[in-house]
């Protein structure tokens, strides 16, 4: 299985759930499932690559500090991101790259902005062979 995700219901708020059969996977399908909450990263050519590094207190910790990191960049950048590598990851720091391009409002249907990852309902987990990263993200 590669990356993948899903979503769940919270009230005015979105769940995101990244999974996969690595914790790499499972934060890059949360990758995928916070963009794609944005506009539809099928639209999103994967042109530009901007290195993300982040670090936390322990592996929940660095799952909002990735989606974090990556909806800072994007903002400052002024990009959407659809595609994700990760090639250091451990419990308390995470390296890696988003790619994506300029966000074209012609080209990219804006769909909802996501202000920041939460730690509501937040679990990073082994589940039947499957790591599983969740947590609640503000639009």
């Amino acid at each position: 299985m590669s990356a993948s995700f899903d979503y769940f219901e919270h009230g005015a708020d979105i769940g995101i759930v990244g999974m996969g059969d690595t914790l790499k996977e499972a934060f890059i399908g949360g990758a995928l499932a916070l963009f794609n909450v944005m506009v539809d990263i099928k639209s999103v050519k994967p042109i530009l690559r901007v290195e993300i590094s982040c670090a936390a207190f322990n592996i929940e910790e660095l799952f909002i500090e990735w989606l974090n990191t990556l909806i800072a960049e994007a903002d400052m950048r002024d990009m959407v991101f659809s595609e994700f590598e990760i090639d250091f990851l451990d419990e308390e720091r995470l390296h890696g790259y988003a790619l994506g391009e300029r966000l074209d409002p012609k080209r990219h249907s804006l769909k909802s902005e996501v202000k920041a990852a939460t730690y509501s309902m937040l679990s990073v987990e082994s589940v039947d062979d499957l790591f599983v990263a969740k947590c609640v993200v503000d639009v």
